[in-house]
């Protein structure tokens, strides 16, 4: 997993995040969370490709929650 505070639309991001370990998808989760709060800052909106990946992280969540 990478160190990077962001994690941009060209960045890899995992198909299956229902295997990825707690702490690791939280990681994940901070680094689009900062992605997404730079586009809207430098952008003026998110990138569809940041977007989608915050949904699902949320959706993993909740599934995760819901077990």
């Amino acid at each position: 997993m990478s160190e990077k505070l962001h994690l941009t639309p060209e960045d890899e991001f995992p198909e299956d995040l229902s295997s990825i370990p707690d702490k690791e998808l939280q990681v994940l989760d901070s680094q689009v969370q900062r992605q997404l709060d730079y586009e809207y800052v430098a952008e003026g909106e998110p990138n569809p490709e940041t977007e989608f990946r915050h949904l699902d992280l949320d959706e993993e969540f909740q599934e995760r929650d819901d077990r």
